[in-house]
């Protein structure tokens, strides 16, 4: 059982990092047992970012989807983290892989995909998409979710 001393952030005071360099993203121990791997999803639909050029607001619905192995990602850690990109500049495709990359790094699952749905700024949507390879077999994957974005069509 995980004891609140393993962890620096849950059931704490605890602020977003000043980076995402910054930021730590802490795991607890899962058992996996026996069958096709479980997936577990992580939704987050008010991703903010700075436009490395202009310094403008970009926002995005962030969708994660990965299959643990020995390690789960602490979810309110995991909050810090992502919030810590609120004031960093970087393009869409280097928000959204740099996300993943950090969770594969953390947990070392048996498979992650994300998909970075980035709202327009003029008048084009950006969507992103990583994954570290085929989905394990016998998993169920459901759809993200997200429709293609049709403004107010």
């Amino acid at each position: 059982m995980v004891q609140p001393d393993d962890l620096s952030q849950l059931g704490r005071d605890a602020r977003p990092a000043a980076s995402p360099d910054e930021a730590v993203l802490e795991t607890v121990p899962y058992r996996r047992g026996e069958g096709a791997p479980t997936i577990v999803r992580f939704t987050c639909p008010e991703f903010t970012s700075l436009c490395p050029v202009t310094g403008q607001p970009d926002f995005a619905h962030l969708v994660i989807d990965y299959a643990p192995d020995e390690r789960l990602v602490e979810s309110k850690s995991l909050k810090l983290f992502l919030t810590s990109f609120r004031n960093h500049g970087a393009f869409h495709e280097d928000c959204t892989v740099a996300v993943a990359r950090r969770i594969v790094e953390a947990t070392k699952p048996l498979w992650l995909r994300i998909g970075g749905y980035w709202y327009p700024r003029g008048g084009i949507p950006i969507d992103v998409f990583w994954q570290t390879g085929p989905a394990p077999e016998g998993v169920f994957l459901p759809d993200q979710g997200v429709p293609p974005y049709r403004g107010r069509g």
